[in-house]
């Protein structure tokens, strides 16, 4: 199945990059117990991580030129998906993990496949063949099992939590389809560092216009968190997926990126003391196998972070 020499190495590579990217739900939820809102908490891992993607940038900038020519209208492009991709989609993420668990949290984002596909029919007139159907079909059935037991729980606040984070997988989804013809003119690399770049000016500006409280004053585990989130679960895990998905394609790293949502599930068991019924990891599941189809039909590329 594998064809690369390095196969070993890039499929641990990659199961260590989902483990990190699905660590980044159990920060955030930590994080709140000392009392911190979500756009603060955003801005410390926007700021821990820009300095990174500022330095990778540089070095490839200076290294290597862009693959094809960029015109005005691309740079527009690049602003809006850089927006929707990796502030709006965050934003909604942090806001909805003020309602629900973590596990369920990473069972909702883990759909966004089944988005990409649903949204290239709609605007790109790609058709979508029988198996996909149904493999959408599958994916949507799990996660209503999934959810049933919380629901019954958590009532309207669940439904406000699950729907924030909805909201953030579309929007996610949204900026993979609408950025496939421009991460070929500007390189994975380039176009996730310009994008990230974007995304946090965009979180400057909310903090300013928005915002009232300060950024300092925390308890000092806030700002722990928030490095370890800009840095473990977003520039890290950025970098070893694309290696991964370089070496043994995106189609099989899908089968890895299924891990994700099971990660995080232990994880939050572990930090959070969060239990998860026999229900919902069976909806879980279920989700993961439709996930998994998906991705090998459609060769979606990369992961929701």
């Amino acid at each position: 199945m594998f064809k690369s020499n390095n196969t070993y190495l890039a499929v641990f590579i990659g199961i260590l990059g989902v483990v990190f990217f699905s660590a980044k739900a159990v920060m955030v939820k930590l994080a709140y117990h000392y009392d911190v809102s979500s756009v603060n908490l955003l801005m410390f891992r926007m700021l821990f991580a820009l300095p990174c993607y500022v330095v990778v940038l540089y070095f490839i900038q200076s290294r290597k030129r862009v693959k094809s020519p960029v015109n005005f209208r691309d740079v527009l492009w690049l602003l809006f998906f850089g927006f929707i991709g990796y502030y709006l989609a965050s934003y909604f993420d942090f806001l909805g993990l003020q309602y629900i668990k973590a596990s369920i949290e990473r069972v909702i984002l883990f759909i966004y496949p089944t988005i990409v596909v649903l949204l290239s029919a709609i605007f790109l007139k790609r058709k979508i063949n029988p198996l996909q159907i149904l493999a959408i079909v599958i994916t949507y059935i799990g996660v209503f099992v999934a959810f049933w037991d919380e629901f019954k729980i958590e009532g309207t606040e669940f439904l406000i939590g699950a729907g924030l984070i909805f909201l953030s997988a579309l929007t996610y989804a949204s900026y993979l389809t609408g950025s496939d013809f421009l991460i070929p003119k500007f390189g994975v690399l380039r176009f996730t560092s310009y994008a990230m770049i974007i995304a946090c000016i965009c979180v400057l500006a909310h903090y300013f216009i928005v915002e009232e409280t300060s950024l300092f004053g925390y308890h000092e585990n806030v700002y722990w968190l928030g490095l370890a989130m800009a840095i473990l679960s977003t520039v890290i895990p950025s970098f070893m997926v694309s290696y991964c998905i370089k070496e043994i394609g995106a189609s099989n790293f899908s089968i890895l990126g299924s891990l994700g949502p099971v990660s995080t599930i232990i994880l939050a068991n572990i930090f959070l003391g969060e239990r998860f019924s026999t229900l919902q990891m069976g909806g879980t599941l279920i989700v993961i196998f439709g996930v998994v189809i998906i991705s090998f039909q459609k060769n979606v590329k990369t992961v929701k972070n």
